[in-house]
């Protein structure tokens, strides 16, 4: 066992600075609106350079507001990364993503303290990592700067990306003084720990999930195009309703989920926008974003032939498919699960293997370097909600947890059992 709670973070010291963290975009019903590039985005990454700051870290910002916290050991050596996201959807919950980047940050802080002290050999450098727009919810697509990080996503095109109201990513990091033109560290792993989002650890009483896969997802946005018209004097035979088109879609997606085995597929229509939106007009256009996810990439694909069938099948408008893309399942490199599976019995954490239903930037980065997953519990199994909650011994068993997996991936385990 290499560390502890007394290695670089009390147990106090990280729950202080989470209710700090947690002051910047608060809800009044205990949560966070925090999106990506806002004014209180930028206080809260604010924050965080000022903690990169005074535990003796370099803080630098890359072209798409990524922002890293790194210290180098070994002169010309990679990186283990370790980190999540600070932005949250409009009104959220305080630990989505903001949790997994402080733990990061005072992970590496305990590494420094060992490497400093002689317990620790370091083969690599290390660096916290808050990844930009992980949500997608201001700017589309979704896990954004991770996608930009593993070349996915040309920054170039990403700056030119814009929100609802026409704020390009440039302007709005900017804006925000995190428009940065650093290079971005050369990676040797990931890590990443997130709370569950799911009740399975709560249910079990486990304390740590190890993640093996994600679930396969497929995301649409789509466009409803009728003919706007008065709606006290259009004839029904004449009408060409954009929003009872959508509508039929909307119903669709739903009827879906009950064609497979309970639990098997999820499907949402998460965004939905009518125009004109006038109480005595008939709807012209109808814009939405569809998302369907299942465990088994065949269901997905079957799910989606009989979403494109029940398009298909709508007369009365016509239905464009704007962008249309697929992350498949794929799996988080074994001997990663079994380097955090070997750290969990040498602390004496419960710990079990499992998927993860949602999107994380480590679904990006380990398509280019080995990645652990690491979650906590989630109370009720909410996220995504204000009523979002995570109790604090989770929390501080998962930051011992990530300082221990992080020490080993710094240690060079990885590479000495490949």
């Amino acid at each position: 066992m290499t560390s502890g709670h007394s290695a670089g973070s009390t147990p106090a010291a990280f729950l202080d600075d989470f209710a700090t963290m947690s002051s910047f975009g608060a809800t009044a019903a205990g949560g966070v609106d925090r999106e990506a590039a806002t004014a209180d985005d930028g206080r809260t990454r604010r924050f965080l350079a000022d903690w990169f700051d005074r535990h003796g870290l370099t803080t630098t910002v890359d072209a798409v507001g990524n922002m890293y916290g790194s210290i180098e050991f070994v002169p010309g050596a990679p990186y283990v990364l370790v980190g999540s996201h600070l932005d949250s959807q409009p009104t959220a919950g305080k630990y989505d993503g903001a949790y997994g980047v402080l733990a990061a940050a005072h992970a590496v802080r305990g590494i420094v303290e060992m490497v400093e002290r002689g317990s620790l050999i370091p083969q690599f450098n290390i660096a916290a990592v808050n990844w930009f727009n992980e949500e997608g919810s201001r700017f589309s697509p979704s896990l954004m700067g991770s996608g930009v990080f593993i070349g996915k996503f040309d920054a170039d095109e990403i700056l030119k990306v814009t929100d609802r109201v026409g704020i390009s990513v440039r302007d709005a990091l900017s804006d925000i003084g995190f428009h940065g033109n650093d290079r971005q560290p050369e990676a040797v792993s990931y890590a990443e720990i997130h709370i569950e989002q799911g009740p399975i650890l709560e249910q079990e009483g486990t304390t740590i999930g190890i993640v093996t896969a994600n679930w396969a997802a497929r995301k649409y946005s789509i466009t409803v195009h009728g003919e706007q018209s008065h709606t006290g004097a259009t004839h029904m035979a004449l009408r060409h309703d954009a929003l009872v088109g959508a509508s039929k879609i909307v119903v669709a997606a739903r009827e879906l989920t009950q064609q497979f085995p309970e639990g098997l597929l999820l499907a949402s229509v998460g965004q939905f926008d009518v125009e004109p939106n006038s109480p005595i007009v008939v709807p012209s256009k109808v814009t939405m974003a569809i998302d369907i996810r299942s465990s088994d990439p065949d269901v997905l694909e079957q799910a989606h032939e009989m979403l494109m069938a029940a398009i298909d099948k709508e007369t009365e408008v016509r239905i464009s498919i704007d962008t249309s893309a697929l992350r498949p399942s794929t799996s988080y490199q074994i001997e990663g699960v079994e380097l955090a599976e070997k750290a969990a019995t040498d602390l004496g954490l419960s710990y079990r293997r499992m998927l993860t239903m949602a999107g994380h930037d480590s679904v990006n980065l380990k398509d280019i370097v080995p990645t652990v997953m690491l979650f906590v519990p989630s109370v009720d199994g909410i996220s995504h909600s204000e009523k979002e909650l995570t109790h604090d011994d989770d929390l501080l068993h998962g930051v011992t947890m990530l300082t221990e997996t992080v020490a080993r991936l710094v240690r060079g385990d990885l590479e000495s059992s490949s």
